[in-house]
């Protein structure tokens, strides 16, 4: 394991909040890319195309990243688990809006919150923390409820719940990234892991299940997957997995929570969805408990 800072320099929190910024608008990108793309199509394809970016960056750097050093199962492993995350992702986003979407991928950090005492004993969490992780959970449970009522939309309820395993796949990867030998890896290898392994998953499944290829590459689909692949998928989550290998995971986590946020306001501006009373109320309870368990 390789000694991580406690404090976050305000460099790492400019990074972080861009970084949730981009993944903010990142989910209504994908859903708006379904009306010319299937899912599985999209998330296989733009990791493919990622993969390839971040294997010629590495090249240019010098950077050797197949040299043998004990971190293949646990590369295997975080990319199996990135590759269910965006599956579950592109997937809901059939049946339930950007805007819920976003709001229920970002249970993640309470994943990390209580996982990581397993593998960094330091960071075991106080009866306030475990109170604002009840609080999050309930803040969940609250919007969770409002999909099985939902008119108009009667699976709504499934792609919310796609979206909460997508949070628990998330926070798993991190979690194997702490705890396995891509802990000491650099950022670029520990993202061509995951990027290589969910192109082959997700391209094949999407092949397998028969899902069709689309019809044309328009211009607006182009400049949706760009910005998919290369901004967010290639740039920023370079910049996240070089992030955890520096910081404490749970002090990162909390500023990703400003993230919902983000894909709220994106997917009202950008798509015209509706945002409930019922779910900004989660959204503040969320960032309550998030407080609560990283003050």
């Amino acid at each position: 394991m390789t000694a991580r800072q406690s404090h976050l320099a305000p460099s790492a929190i400019a990074l972080l909040l861009l970084c949730c910024l981009l993944w903010g608008i990142n989910q209504v990108a994908a859903k708006a890319a379904l009306t010319e793309i299937g899912p599985l199509w999209q998330a296989g394809l733009r990791s493919a195309v990622a993969g390839a970016l971040v294997w010629a960056w590495a090249a240019s750097r010098g950077l050797r990243l197949f040299a043998r050093d004990g971190s293949l199962a646990g590369g295997l492993l975080a990319g199996a688990l990135f590759a269910g995350e965006f599956a579950c992702i592109f997937v809901g986003l059939q049946y339930t809006s950007a805007s819920r979407m976003v709001v229920f991928i970002y249970l993640a950090p309470f994943v990390v919150a209580l996982g990581m005492p397993w593998i960094a004993r330091g960071e075991a969490l106080s009866p306030r923390q475990w109170g604002g992780l009840l609080l999050a959970f309930g803040a969940m449970a609250f919007a969770f409820a409002e999909g099985f009522s939902a008119p108009g939309s009667p699976q709504q309820w499934w792609g919310d719940a796609l979206g909460v395993a997508a949070a628990v796949l998330w926070g798993g990867t991190t979690l194997a990234i702490r705890a396995t030998r891509l802990s000491a890896a650099p950022a670029e290898k520990t993202l061509l892991y995951q990027l290589a392994v969910s192109a082959v998953a997700l391209c094949g499944a999407a092949a397998l299940t028969g899902e069709p290829w689309p019809s044309a590459w328009s211009p607006r689909l182009l400049g949706l997957f760009g910005f998919q692949a290369v901004v967010v998928t290639f740039a920023s989550y370079l910049v996240w997995f070089w992030l955890v290998r520096q910081y404490a995971a749970t002090k990162l986590s909390v500023f990703t929570l400003s993230t919902p946020l983000f894909g709220l306001v994106a997917g009202a501006l950008l798509l015209g969805e509706g945002i409930s009373t019922r779910l900004v109320g989660a959204l503040v309870a969320l960032a309550a408990g998030i407080v609560l368990v990283n003050r």
